[in-house]
């Protein structure tokens, strides 16, 4: 069971329970009235068919039905209930002689003082009712008429013997089945406000990740940014400078600062909700000029990386080239940490009408490692870049290994979809694209 700020653990969703148990304990109200019935039906059947006593159906009677009314509360005011039962089994027996089912509703009510009270009080509770009861049983409980001497001593000191042991017997049951059930309760109830605490450290640890990450793009950004407008200060002023002696020269120079313009303003426009930072550096970043080193670098640590469509021509927008290159970086990581002795990794890049997309899939770890894992942050960032073109990034197991799979969408031609094919058109051709980092 997962869990959002706006869907946290449960209780009730913690628990396994069968359809019957999770009937009542979502309609506590329906468990109410089956404890009713249970005290109720006996004891209203006792009363009324008994013919040992027919002077005493009318008030027994109504003693149960205060019984199975109070028992309505049981509940909501446990103790309280618990009180009121008391006196009740107590007139019970001083109007018919005997509990009537009161000793049942005596436990009824203990268990629901001790699944809801501290220990001491459900003790004290428990005790209460024991020797009230247990007391009225002994002063006043009479044999039925016909079924023992009144003048059998004996006989009724047994039947009295025998009423208070079985209070005393629904008491101690009730007190160990209640006490059980508080005790879970409660260490279900801390097992999910541990649950609900880790659930809201990790969205917090996630959020922060995501700012964290979001600055570090908009730094970036920022170098691609001023790297635009200084590209278009020059084109200015080489337009500038040969407008008289060049016109075309210079119709072709306001085309590519026209355009250059374009691209800054589209990027500008992509961070200024993430910018956070005022201070950024100026270091050159990488773009897809630098791929095919950064491969080299993972080969050179024994990593057998595999490439296709590394040359494929990607989109002249830097950010783009950018995202590139640090989500490829962040895979090829993740695979040189986490499969150790893996066959291959194949990286595969490719070229579409309506995107760019990366492909990154390793064989899995034949070797141990002792990585303990990291914290998620890497692909909390690889999403964070892909989020900035409403592109996506798949990340999961894949056979034995592990495949990273991230979509840029980029509307354009596929390559040599042009007129005559341009550049770039073999696996082998070398990118087109400026990818100048500076």
């Amino acid at each position: 069971m997962t869990t959002t700020p706006d869907r946290p653990f449960t209780v009730l969703g913690a628990r396994r329970l069968g359809p019957v148990r999770r009937f009542f304990a979502r309609r506590p109200v329906a468990m109410d009235v089956v404890v009713m019935a249970w005290f109720g039906i006996p004891a209203l059947l006792t009363a009324v068919i008994d013919p040992a006593r027919p002077a005493t159906v009318v008030p027994t009677v109504a003693v149960v039905a205060a019984g199975i009314a109070a028992l309505a509360w049981r509940r909501r005011r446990p103790v309280l209930v618990a009180g009121v039962v008391g006196v009740l089994a107590v007139v019970a027996v001083l109007v018919s002689g005997t509990f009537t089912g009161f000793d049942l509703a005596v436990g009824l009510v203990v268990y629901a003082v001790a699944a809801s009270h501290p220990p001491r009080t459900a003790w004290t509770v428990a005790g209460a009712l024991a020797v009230t009861t247990g007391l009225a049983s002994w002063l006043w409980e009479t044999p039925v008429p016909g079924v023992l001497a009144a003048e059998d001593d004996g006989s009724r000191t047994d039947m009295r013997l025998a009423s208070i042991t079985g209070v005393v017997v629904f008491t101690l049951a009730a007190m160990a089945i209640g006490t059980s059930v508080r005790n879970s309760r409660l260490h279900l109830a801390d097992l999910v406000d541990r649950a609900n605490a880790i659930a809201r450290d990790r969205d917090q640890q996630a959020q922060l990740a995501r700012a964290a990450e979001r600055t570090r793009i908009a730094r970036e950004m920022h170098d691609v940014v001023a790297h635009s407008l200084s590209v278009m200060i020059a084109l200015a002023d080489g337009a500038s400078a040969a407008l008289d002696r060049a016109p075309d020269r210079s119709r072709t120079a306001l085309g590519e600062l026209s355009e250059t313009g374009r691209s800054a303003l589209a990027d500008m426009r992509r961070i200024l909700g993430v910018l956070q930072e005022p201070e950024a550096p100026l270091e050159p970043q990488p773009g897809v000029v630098d791929v095919d080193a950064l491969v080299e670098r993972f080969r050179a640590t024994g990593l057998p990386v595999r490439t296709t469509g590394l040359a494929t021509p990607l989109p002249d927008d830097a950010g783009v080239q950018l995202a590139v290159y640090r989500i490829l970086q962040e895979s090829l990581t993740n695979a040189l940490r986490y499969a150790p002795g893996a066959r291959a990794v194949d990286v595969t890049v490719r070229r579409t009408r309506e995107a760019v997309e990366l492909e990154v899939t390793d064989t899995g770890a034949t070797l141990p490692h002792t990585d303990p894992g990291g914290t998620g942050n890497g692909l909390i960032g690889m999403r964070e870049r892909a989020a900035v073109y409403d592109g996506t990034v798949d990340a999961g197991p894949h056979g034995t290994g592990w495949r990273v799979h991230a979509v840029l969408p980029w509307p354009g031609e596929e390559p040599g979809d042009g007129p005559s094919g341009g550049p770039g058109d073999g696996p082998a051709d070398p990118p087109t694209t400026p990818g100048d980092p500076s």
